[in-house]
């Protein structure tokens, strides 16, 4: 009766953190579309969704710990909810540089309007089809995500760089658009970002399945 009510409580745990990670990827999503569409109240809907994801930071914390205290986690469960401990910091973090993206949207929006950079939006479908799997690949116990996060990760990685050299040159033709640019430039840095945590969050779903703490970063 006990080890059912364990297993309950450690799948609404489990619940709770795929609802977290769908807000923030609604976040990126809407910081997105803020960003082509112009659109300043999107961009501040973005922001107040955060609180949203810190509270279920709180909350899921709050049930890791409870788990720990009151159960007898056998090694998995254990390690399932070492790992969701871990999970819900690098989601957290990805719902910063989100509201990060929309305090940089609405900066923009006051500017003068550019041309929003193709690698930018590629950048953008990149990281949300990267976290889209991450979340997919908790739900799946899914080990060989940690293979093509790698390869992901790449490349969003190269187009990043891609983003960097193009905004350079911009700069170098139109000085006047530097303020602009540099915002853009920030933005893609923090899609970067975020998809670094994802990565974070390979190496814990594959220490959770397998006992075993894979480094994905070089």
């Amino acid at each position: 009766m006990l080890r059912q009510s364990f297993i309950e409580e450690l799948k609404k745990l489990e619940n709770s953190l795929l609802e977290m990670g769908n807000v923030v990827k609604q976040m990126l999503e809407k910081s997105k579309t803020a960003l082509l569409e112009r659109d300043e109240e999107l961009a501040k809907k973005v922001i107040e969704m955060d609180d949203i994801v810190d509270k279920y930071n709180w909350d899921i914390e709050d049930k890791c710990l409870k788990l720990l205290a009151l159960q007898q986690p056998m090694a998995h469960d254990l390690r399932v909810i070492a790992a969701a401990m871990k999970i819900i910091s690098d989601i957290e973090r990805m719902g910063d540089y989100c509201v990060d993206i929309a305090k940089f949207t609405i900066e923009l929006i006051k500017m003068p309007s550019l041309p929003i950079n193709e690698a930018l939006i590629k950048m953008f479908e990149l990281v949300e089809k990267i976290l889209c799997d991450s979340l997919e690949a908790f739900v799946n116990r899914d080990v060989n995500f940690i293979i093509s996060v790698v390869e992901q990760d790449d490349a969003i990685d190269r187009t990043y760089y891609k983003i960097y050299d193009e905004i350079v040159e911009e700069i170098e033709h139109a000085p006047e658009t530097a303020p602009q640019q540099i915002r853009l430039l920030m933005i893609a840095r923090f899609l970067e970002r975020v998809a670094d945590h994802v990565t974070n969050v390979a190496e814990r779903i594959y220490y959770m399945e397998t006992g075993e703490l894979k480094e994905l970063h070089e």
